[in-house]
């Protein structure tokens, strides 16, 4: 599985973001102040923010008291949410869809690994929500799956 910045800046902003309400009823934090937490050039955050405000993920507020947070409790937020929200689709070959995918001879059953391993991801990004990220409370499952030392290699 590839992830592109666009998407690991999201997830980190998102997670800034959740610590920031959980301290506070109705924390705003300034693109500028969740950049220098994450070491996000900012810029680059200002986009991915606006993405996720389109999408109803974050809102935000102009002026000198303006900034983000998060438009639904970090609990109600997926990581799968996030990244179709920045990147699309979760698992995709040369940009279809896997069951929109033809294959023939030997490699008819590459379609049902493909199926396969959307399905994986799936188990997992939508298992896992900000606040688990935020509060490093990750879902057994998914503890038990990055305890295997093969895993990190």
């Amino acid at each position: 599985m590839r992830l592109s910045a666009r998407v690991d800046y999201a997830l980190r902003a998102a997670a800034e973001l959740a610590v920031a309400a959980a301290a506070s009823a109705r924390v705003v934090l300034t693109a500028e102040q969740v950049a220098r937490a994450q070491g996000i050039p900012p810029k680059f955050l200002e986009g991915i923010l606006l993405q996720l405000r389109r999408a109803g993920v974050v809102q935000a507020q102009r002026g000198p008291d303006g900034g983000y947070w998060l438009a639904r409790p970090a609990e109600q937020i997926s990581l799968a949410e996030l990244i179709r929200v920045i990147d699309g689709p979760l698992a995709h070959v040369r940009g279809h869809r896997p069951e929109e995918l033809g294959y023939q001879g030997a490699a008819v059953a590459l379609q049902d690994v493909w199926i396969a391993l959307r399905a994986s991801e799936r188990e997992i990004l939508e298992s896992v929500t900000v606040a688990d990220v935020a509060t490093g409370k990750l879902p057994e499952r998914v503890r038990d799956l990055a305890a295997n030392p093969r895993a990190w290699t």
